[in-house]
């Protein structure tokens, strides 16, 4: 997928592996800063590797997967020692992602989500179904190992699912708009930008720290940022909001207050959940309605330059080639309508 002939080469090849590699223990690294016990098991809320290899698989191919390996690899012995079920691990951590990409190419995805249905193909075959890969094979082998009891394999596959699913539904959108970004936004949406920027910054921890539980606060927050900057605008906000969340659920603070441990995590995964799935789907549904917009537009702008010539009896202008201007897209979505 890279059209870069030099990265074709085995230099190349073996140079993008060792970077998805670093960016997935990076990744990894950071997503373990906050963590949650859920039946003597640690486990994290969010996990931003899994949208790292999701998005990794998507940008440069399938051909990258030793580099999650890698990086899996690496994440796990920065956290225990090297054991017999550390490969069963290491497998259902590489195979979840490439499932999910298998997926999404089977659905026919396309990683710009301009349409309603690459939302609904990244949520519920990337995130809900591949994900559930890497949960079974970890959680499965800790029973085995007996390292974890038979009757927590339940909760423990449920947050160790939720949190690589939120991995992908954060992390993975935000990585391909950033692939696919080519300039800033014009300078009349700063302004704008801004003032999103700052509303965000004083609501989200009002809302998160707050022992009165006001978390649907953001709710109209993520709406304004996926009508104004669709995909730009909403995963910004979530990936802000999510952080701020975690941290407030694993200090135990603000909404998260006198819980216990499996209802601070149930409470945490619900509502990032929800304002996940709210702003890659309305951002991919606005995105989607924009351009049949335009499409509708140009449309109509063809059909009165055919009638005008046929009143002035000319022959009809030539109708350009199929596809010559697919390429009027905004690298950065949110044009003003």
């Amino acid at each position: 997928m890279v059209g870069i002939e030099h990265l074709r080469r085995p230099g190349g090849y073996i140079a993008q592996v060792l970077a998805v590699a670093v960016c997935y223990y990076g990744a990894g690294r950071l997503g373990l800063l906050r963590e949650l016990s859920v039946e003597g098991a640690v486990v994290t809320p969010i996990y931003p590797p899994t949208g790292v290899a999701v998005a990794a698989l998507l940008i440069l191919g399938l051909r990258c997967w030793p580099g999650i390996t890698l990086g899996a690899l690496g994440v796990v012995l920065s956290v225990t020692s090297f054991r017999p079920d550390v490969l069963g691990i290491l497998v259902g951590n590489t195979a979840a992602p490439v499932c999910a990409v298998l997926l999404l190419r089977r659905a026919h995805f396309r990683d710009d989500l301009g349409r309603l249905r690459d939302g609904l193909a990244l949520v519920f075959l990337a995130a809900l179904t591949a994900m559930t890969i890497s949960a079974t094979f970890g959680v499965g082998l800790l029973v085995l190992a007996d390292r974890l009891a038979a009757h927590s394999f339940w909760p423990v596959w449920l947050a160790w699912w939720v949190g690589d699913a939120m991995g992908v539904l954060i992390v993975t959108p935000l990585l391909l708009l950033l692939h696919r970004a080519r300039r800033p936004p014009p300078m009349d949406r700063w302004k704008e930008a801004t003032a999103l920027t700052v509303v965000a910054c004083f609501l989200v921890p009002l809302a998160v720290y707050n022992r009165t539980s006001v978390l649907f606060l953001v709710y109209p927050l993520i709406i304004w940022a996926a009508l104004r900057f669709q995909l730009a605008g909403s995963a910004l906000c979530a990936l802000l909001t999510s952080v701020v969340a975690t941290v407030a659920a694993t200090d135990g603070v603000g909404s998260f207050a006198g819980l216990s441990r499996i209802e601070v995590m149930a409470k945490l995964q619900a509502f990032n959940g929800a304002m996940a799935l709210t702003a890659l789907l309305l951002s991919a549904l606005i995105t989607e309605q924009r351009h049949t917009r335009r499409s509708v537009e140009k449309a109509c702008q063809e059909l009165i330059e055919v009638l005008e010539h046929l009143t002035a009896g000319d022959a009809p202008p030539p109708r350009p080639h199929p596809g010559a201007d697919d390429t009027d897209e905004r690298p950065w979505p949110g044009g003003a309508p």
